[in-house]
């Protein structure tokens, strides 16, 4: 993007985040008495601000009229075994299209649970799967974003969600230890879908949730606005272009929107999925609207986003898309300042690890945020 540099460029490089950094168990079960919430929430406000704090402290950092809007998509089961030829393979299934078809990723197995890339295609293979299973690949997902074919199931389109019940498991990085059972990658809020779709990879930002704490934000009089944004399968690579999701926002979530943005209360996202969604829900004065489909919005700096006012997510990799999300969100010198942060208190990186909470600076003119921040 013209006049836009990185988080690298700008002097934090991955390098500076060492392999004792990343979290490779959940947070669970890395001592007795441990729960999904015992992970660290690092809290950024404006370009100048950062603390950090217990997950479990975040009912004392939001006020009432807060609106927490959360992903509801399940976890899928999305790695099987199959084979081409002779040679064995791991499809991930990614995304379940309108006609029956699955967007499948072709990985080969590295070895402990673990794959490496693999070529997609070619138009017309058989990929053989469990059960006599078969997927023929159709064409690429999109022009130039090879890494992802449209596949069609046989005997039907129906199958997937079967074979996904029964021979598949919960997508595994190198960077993690063990493979886990697929409820370690649900989060408190996941409703399956009737269809079968879901999320290829969990989205974790609300994962560290549980009951208890939901109970307490409740009390305190947050509000939780449910949406839908089906992800596929890991960031696209630098030379694809972002793909198309599946999303939904109901009307239920637009009025509750709606009404705290009217009455002064923050809407903070739970996850870049549900940024995605609900700007892809709204007009240009920020009201949303109810709405389902597919969307291929990029969140930058250069766009802003017109609804969100704060965002629990992650922590990403420096370079990785989504930075360019939160900087729309709180602006670079944030971004920046919470990252060095993240790395000097030992924050751990990924789906397990600790979670950062970033506020918009409300003095900040945001259609021009990434050149301010500099």
């Amino acid at each position: 993007m013209s006049g836009h540099r990185s988080l690298q460029e700008e002097g934090l490089h991955i390098t500076d985040i060492p392999p004792h950094l990343v979290a490779r168990i959940p947070a669970e079960q890395r001592g007795p008495g441990l729960g999904r919430d015992a992970v660290r929430l690092l809290v950024s406000r404006g370009a100048e601000q950062v603390s950090l704090h217990a997950f479990r402290e975040l009912p004392g950092l939001l006020r009432a009229g807060d609106v927490l809007v959360v992903n509801t998509s399940t976890t899928l089961a999305a790695a099987v075994d199959a084979r081409l030829g002779r040679e064995d393979l791991v499809v991930h299934f990614s995304t379940r299209g309108d006609d029956g078809r699955w967007a499948v990723e072709l990985r080969t197995p590295a070895g402990g649970g673990t794959t490496r890339p693999h070529p997609g295609g070619p138009a017309g293979a058989v990929v053989e799967l469990p059960d006599g299973g078969r997927l023929v690949l159709e064409e690429p997902l999109a022009a130039g974003a090879d890494r992802l074919w449209w596949a069609r199931s046989r005997p039907g389109p129906y199958e997937v969600p079967a074979l996904l019940g029964a021979h598949g498991r919960p997508i595994r990085y190198a960077y993690t230890e063990r493979d886990q059972p697929l409820s370690a990658h649900q989060t408190v809020f996941a409703v399956p879908a009737a269809d079968g779709a879901g999320s290829a990879e969990m989205p974790s930002a609300g994962r560290p949730f549980t009951a208890e704490l939901v109970a307490r934000l409740v009390s305190r009089g947050v509000q939780f606005a449910p949406l839908v944004l089906h992800t596929g399968v890991a960031s696209q690579e630098a030379h694809e272009p972002p793909y198309p999701e599946r999303y939904e926002v109901s009307p239920t979530t637009a009025g509750l929107v709606n009404a705290a943005r009217a009455g002064g209360g923050r809407v903070i996202a739970v996850g870049t999925t549900a940024v995605r969604a609900l700007e892809s829900a709204a007009d240009e004065a920020g009201r949303v609207r109810p709405a389902a489909g597919w969307t291929d919005l990029v969140v930058s700096p250069e766009r802003g986003v017109r609804v969100v006012d704060g965002l629990l997510t992650g922590l990403h990799e420096p370079g990785a898309s989504h930075l360019l999300m939160l900087e729309a969100v709180a602006g670079r010198a944030a971004v920046r300042l919470g990252y060095a942060e993240a790395v000097a208190r030992l924050c751990l990186w990924h789906e397990f690890g600790d979670i950062h909470l970033l506020l918009k600076d409300e003095n900040r003119n945001h259609s021009h945020c990434w050149s301010n921040a500099r």
